[in-house]
């Protein structure tokens, strides 16, 4: 959050700094708003009134760009429960009913398979490696690519870090245990898990703990101790599992091409930004919720059991994920320009990842030894 003022001019500079490198914008887009023209965007979010860390976000957008263009543009913030449509946003954002969106890119594979990729993809890269690709290798273009078919753009807006594998009724100790399970789990992660005999569902995050209650669902995953632990998962499935399936979940700002367009340049740089420093903010607070609800978790929920799945269960997720990832990119010259990219950035990112970050906790972990 911005809150001094050479906080705020410092991001004015930057956005300045910003319109020498435009990689989105059209050249010849003519913006029809003056410059002392006050806007005010529209933005719907999948997320509920005043829900944490995701919420929290939007809001800070909001302030920011109201802060640094002092008063020109200004975000109105629709909750799910305004817009009545949690998994709609894509829709209604390409639609114009809104300029902007704040989700999650996986919700959309039913629109078009090739927005799987922005969210986070199992086994593949964690958060920095991931924004890294996004901003450094090419990520945030291919993004582009995708969603400029539908007359949109979409940023990073947000990341909850390596999410946790589900809460679970039963404990999972082998493959025939996914057999006909009933999950809540979106993207790619679903696609392997229906290949393992589960039955993967999407569901709003409003009616998450209703639908684990009432049986519709016999597992599901969220996030993470940031904010699992508020929604009550654990009070009906207490086995809790380490993750695999999302190690660095990215949530998206989507916006309306014709509204970017319209925008005077400096509003569109002051967007930018903000998204930008919104999301990292987001990551942030994400990490720190966690550290101190995993704490807590273990003082406050000692019957909570944290499992990891074993290791043939491991085994035939990625096996499966790898057979996925062949289909998809035999089937859209897309999807393999996509998937090939992440590929080969994670190949070069991880090695940098082994021999830094790996390499200290493990001598810390032979240290304690």
């Amino acid at each position: 959050m911005f809150r001094k003022p050479i906080q705020i001019a410092l991001c004015l500079l930057v956005a300045c700094v910003l319109s020498a490198c435009d990689e989105v914008e059209s050249p010849s887009a003519q913006p029809t708003a003056t410059s002392t023209e006050r806007v005010t965007l529209t933005l719907a979010e999948t997320w509920g009134p005043n829900y944490p860390i995701f919420g929290d976000t939007t809001k800070h957008l909001a302030k920011m760009v109201d802060q640094m263009s002092n008063g020109r543009l200004k975000i109105r913030v629709d909750s799910a429960n305004k817009h009545k449509s949690p998994l709609g946003v894509l829709d209604m954002v390409k639609a114009g009913q809104y300029d902007m969106g704040h989700s999650g890119s996986y919700y959309w594979k039913g629109k078009d398979p090739n927005t799987l990729y922005f969210t986070s993809m199992p086994f593949s890269m964690t958060t920095p490696e991931q924004l890294a690709w996004f901003y450094e290798g090419g990520g945030l273009e291919l993004m582009q690519k995708v969603y400029g078919r539908h007359g949109l753009l979409s940023f990073p807006g947000g990341n909850t870090g390596n999410q946790m594998g589900g809460w679970f009724r039963k404990e999972i100790n082998s493959l025939a245990d996914f057999e006909g399970l009933k999950m809540r789990i979106p993207g790619f992660a679903g696609e392997i898990m229906a290949k393992l005999g589960a039955k993967p569902v999407n569901i709003a995050p409003g009616e998450l703990f209703t639908a684990l209650e009432r049986n519709t669902i016999d597992a599901l995953e969220w996030v993470g101790p940031s904010l699992d632990l508020r929604m009550g998962f654990h009070k009906i499935a207490p086995y809790y599992y380490t993750g695999w399936h999302e190690p660095g979940t990215e949530l998206q700002f989507l916006v309306n091409r014709k509204s970017w367009d319209e925008l005077p340049p400096d509003l569109r740089e002051i967007l930018r930004v903000a998204m930008r420093v919104a999301a990292y903010d987001m990551y942030v607070q994400t990490y720190h919720e966690s550290a101190l609800n995993w704490e807590a978790m273990k003082r406050e929920y000692p019957d909570i059991q944290v499992k990891t799945f074993p290791p043939k269960v491991i085994q035939a997720m990625r096996k499966a994920n790898d057979e996925l990832l062949a289909e998809f990119a035999a089937a859209d010259p897309l999807a393999k320009e996509i998937i090939d990219s992440q590929a080969a950035y994670l190949e070069k990112s991880r090695a940098w990842t082994a021999i830094s970050d790996q390499a200290y906790l493990n001598s810390l972990e032979r240290l304690a030894d």
